[in-house]
């Protein structure tokens, strides 16, 4: 929802838009390999059952592809994982002056309450 702000996934912690967005960007692109990834198999296939020399030989770097597109969606999933990770520290690391920000961009004022 527009002006909402994000929560973390288990600990409420609050993740800022432009995270959010590297994710969802991240996400895209990991869907878009997949269903890359679905049309290549769907190939590799129907040249494999075709049994034509011209269509196996093409397989070779068909199956290529496709074990390049799985190491692209391994990075990415390892980018998100350290992204994450890095987005998570720093939401944790106590800087009171460090809001969190809406949808929209912009900062909330919620600043944290020190006992003592």
């Amino acid at each position: 929802m527009e002006g909402d702000v994000f929560s973390g996934f288990s600990n409420g912690t609050q993740i800022d838009g432009k995270v959010l967005h590297t994710f969802q960007k991240s996400f895209v692109q990991v869907q878009d390999i997949l269903d890359q990834n679905r049309l290549l198999i769907n190939e590799i296939n129907q040249n494999h059952e075709s049994k034509i020399p011209n269509n196996l030989s093409r397989n070779v770097g068909l199956i290529k592809e496709l074990n390049n597109n799985i190491r692209r969606v391994v990075d990415l999933y390892a980018d998100l994982s350290t992204s994450y990770t890095r987005s998570m520290e720093v939401s944790s690391e106590g800087d009171s002056s460090a809001g969190t920000f809406k949808s929209d961009g912009k900062a909330t004022s919620q600043k944290r309450i020190r006992s003592g």
